[in-house]
């Protein structure tokens, strides 16, 4: 029944928003074009050094109402599979990464509900150059059905919780290279159908230090070991004359339904020169069944003075023993109105 009313939202909500259309108050959208090549240079495992030569291409869209409701919409155009060789610009395929509507309670509280990405760690947001939240994007929540608040806790910080579910309507398909549509019977944590996972984090920012703590309930799915336990912590702080430091660490019990204990450490240092940003990562992942995965990398970035940013970075990776050396280079470009 559940699984049903976030169907009929996300499905529906394109609709109200033409409908609504000559009444908003405002549009604004934003986006931007990656383009960039990951390969792996070196490696113990042959079948390992493989280029993946990508573009990512997002943009949102907001109307904002006088009443203060908004309506929202995140569309990500990008490579759909995960590469097995040498490609470029293939399977690409355009899916709905957003898809909501989101009103305030009172003056300190935003409700949004919809296909949402809860608030659950920050280390893909908060990290320095092309490898910094490469691993913490393995505990990422994205393309959730759910309702989610943001409470204002005045000079305390912010409150963000939700309940939610793996999206599992069409939404979760892609147009061009189809990646399927996902259903609750495929198994992984929180991949229920029902509303029954829950994520709480607090942010907080004092000065120049920011931090965050939260905890995550994804309950077991068909085929699963057991429910998935999780807890994060972060925390960064901008110096004067431009170096910025983060560290995030996360650890769970049965990490994504299995039998796994997991955690995971990502420690980011940046330090900006004009328009330059040098930045180095130390990040580890260690999985009971496939042991630990230690990678770490150094990376530049510059901003010109249109928007554009052109970055590289080395890395070097060492699986459980197999080690790797890895060149990505990328060129992001803003979009917006």
């Amino acid at each position: 029944m559940k699984s049903t009313t976030f169907s009929a939202l996300a499905l529906g909500a394109p609709f109200a928003l033409c409908a609504t259309v000559a009444s908003a108050q405002e549009f604004s959208w934003e986006g931007e074009i990656e383009i960039g090549n990951e390969q792996v240079i070196s490696s113990d495992v042959a079948a390992n050094e493989i280029r993946n030569t990508y573009a990512i291409i997002t943009a949102t869209g907001t109307y904002s109402f006088a009443n203060g409701v908004e309506i929202f919409a995140t569309l990500t155009g990008e490579s759909v599979t995960d590469a097995t060789a040498d490609r470029t610009f293939e399977d690409m395929g355009l899916y709905v990464e957003e898809l909501g509507l989101s009103f305030g309670v009172g003056e300190s509280t935003t409700v949004s509900l919809g296909k949402l990405a809860p608030s659950f760690g920050s280390a893909w947001d908060d990290t320095a150059g092309f490898f910094g939240g490469t691993l913490a994007e393995d505990y990422e929540l994205t393309e959730q059905l759910g309702v989610l608040a943001d409470v204002e806790l005045a000079n305390a910080g912010t409150l963000s919780f939700g309940v939610f579910f793996a999206d599992d309507t069409s939404l979760s398909r892609s147009w061009g290279e189809d990646r399927g549509r996902n259903r609750a019977s495929a198994g992984g944590a929180g991949n229920t159908g029902e509303l029954d996972n829950f994520a709480i984090q607090w942010a907080h920012e004092v000065n120049n230090t920011r931090f965050h703590v939260g905890a995550r309930h994804l309950s077991a799915s068909v085929g699963d070991v057991d429910d998935e336990q999780g807890f994060v912590a972060g925390i960064g702080h901008s110096f004067d004359g431009g170096l910025d430091v983060f560290a995030e660490t996360a650890s769970f019990s049965n990490f994504g339904g299995t039998a796994d204990d997991a955690t995971f450490v990502t420690l980011n240092a940046a330090y900006a020169i004009g328009n330059l940003t040098l930045s180095g990562t130390l990040s580890q992942r260690d999985l009971d069944t496939s042991g630990k995965t230690d990678l770490h990398s150094i990376a530049a970035e510059y901003e010109f003075q249109n928007g554009m940013t052109l970055g590289g970075a080395l890395a070097f990776q060492d699986d459980s023993g197999v080690e790797d050396t890895i060149l990505g280079v990328n060129l992001i470009i803003p979009l917006g109105s």
